[in-house]
């Protein structure tokens, strides 16, 4: 007997997640044919055919840029993400990144691997050479926080722990957010104030149109000389031509970032890790499970937590049948969604509706079964980009 919903994985993902979709109900692999739903990390889907089987996408992480997610919304499909799940690996990345930069961890050890074992002046080649390696405490000094969502609170309050001044800027902190937030934390009116108070800057904001090149000339002309700019965000966050002009003058001490892009390859003032970010056994469980609780629940009861594209939605189920609509959020839909409903003799009991921009969605319960003949009447419906029908398990 087929099982009721088919799954594809694109990339490896954690077991503590995949066992999170029952065995009975999902069929899981590579090579599934006509998935109901893609698990996927890294991969680039931009260059793949997406079934039209499809309807959801989850990526166990918190970036969607691998993911064509405007297309995806063209047809109704949510992309869910796993925001905040990988934060504290973020956050202990961050750290390490403050104290290489500031006690020259990176130059240090190079030394220490091109000496030669076998010198019997070894010992006092090392106590000659770590002069050139003096560094600062992070004690006392300022770390300004741009972005303070997750993953910029928990950094936030590791740095106080630290000892360290704190100042944030977010001028789109969530309710949560802000409530998390330490109290010890100063609020920047503006980057370029932000920027001027700080002798470190760690970024932690989406790369969207708004952010591209957040940290440009003018920007990195703010930052107090001497600063360490760390970006643990997205790449294109930081204007790479103006980085290296600020690098060469020496206006910052260093730029520590988890993106080795060739503008910055071996630059001696740049410390590049290798997308390290969420690469911790905790942190890619964490996605996982959370990404496979969000997938299953849609596909299962239509309920919407974390997508990128589309609105948060969660009713508890007041009926054993559902309606899950997926539509542009224009006038008069639910006048149309209940028109199509009462001309089946259908009874709602109880409907949601969302909207996120310019995307809707509708859950509706029902006290009966719902004919298909329904079904095709609401998808008729301008403006409506999917519909599924769902019977409780």
């Amino acid at each position: 007997m087929a099982k009721p919903y088919r799954v594809q994985v694109l990339n490896q993902i954690s077991a503590h997640g995949l066992k999170r979709l029952p065995a009975e109900l999902y069929e899981i692999g590579k090579d599934i044919a006509d998935p109901d739903a893609i698990l996927v990390r890294s991969a680039d889907m931009h260059s793949l055919t997406i079934a039209s089987s499809v309807r959801a996408i989850g990526r166990a992480g918190a970036g969607t840029n691998n993911i064509p997610v405007s297309a995806m919304s063209t047809r109704g499909v949510p992309v869910f993400n796993a925001p905040g799940a990988n934060a504290n690996a973020v956050k202990e990345l961050v750290l390490a990144g403050m104290l290489m930069a500031a006690r020259n961890l990176p130059a240090a050890l190079q030394f220490v691997a091109g000496l030669d074992a076998s010198d019997p002046n070894m010992d006092s080649r090392v106590e000659d050479g770590k002069k050139a390696f003096a560094g600062f405490e992070l004690t006392g000094h300022t770390l300004g926080v741009i972005g303070l969502g997750r993953i910029g609170c928990l950094v936030a309050d590791a740095a106080i722990r630290l000892g360290m001044h704190v100042i944030g800027y977010d001028p789109d902190i969530t309710v949560d957010a802000a409530w998390s937030l330490p109290a010890q934390v100063r609020k920047a009116h503006s980057v370029a104030e932000l920027l001027k108070a700080s002798h470190f800057v760690s970024i932690h904001v989406p790369l969207v149109a708004a952010t591209k090149h957040l940290i440009n000339a003018q920007a990195l002309e703010t930052m107090r000389p001497g600063a360490v700019l760390l970006n643990f965000s997205r790449e294109g966050v930081v204007d790479d031509n103006a980085l290296l002009a600020a690098l060469a003058a020496e206006r910052l001490r260093c730029y520590v970032c988890d993106f080795p892009g060739p503008a910055i390859h071996r630059h001696p003032r740049a410390i590049a890790l290798p997308h390290l970010g969420a690469s911790t056994r905790e942190a890619e469980d964490n996605c996982a499970q959370m990404v496979a609780d969000q997938i299953r629940d849609y596909l299962e009861h239509g309920n919407i937590r974390n997508a990128v594209n589309f609105p948060d939605a969660v009713a508890p189920r007041e009926s054993a049948y559902r309606v899950a609509i997926a539509n542009a959020n224009v006038p008069n839909m639910l006048g149309q969604i209940s028109t199509a409903m009462a001309q089946a003799n259908l009874n709602i009991r109880n409907m949601l509706n969302k909207s996120r921009g310019e995307m809707a969605y509708t859950l509706v319960d029902v006290d009966s079964e719902v004919p298909g003949a329904a079904i095709e009447s609401i998808g008729r419906i301008q403006g409506v980009l999917s519909v599924r029908y769902l019977l409780a398990p």
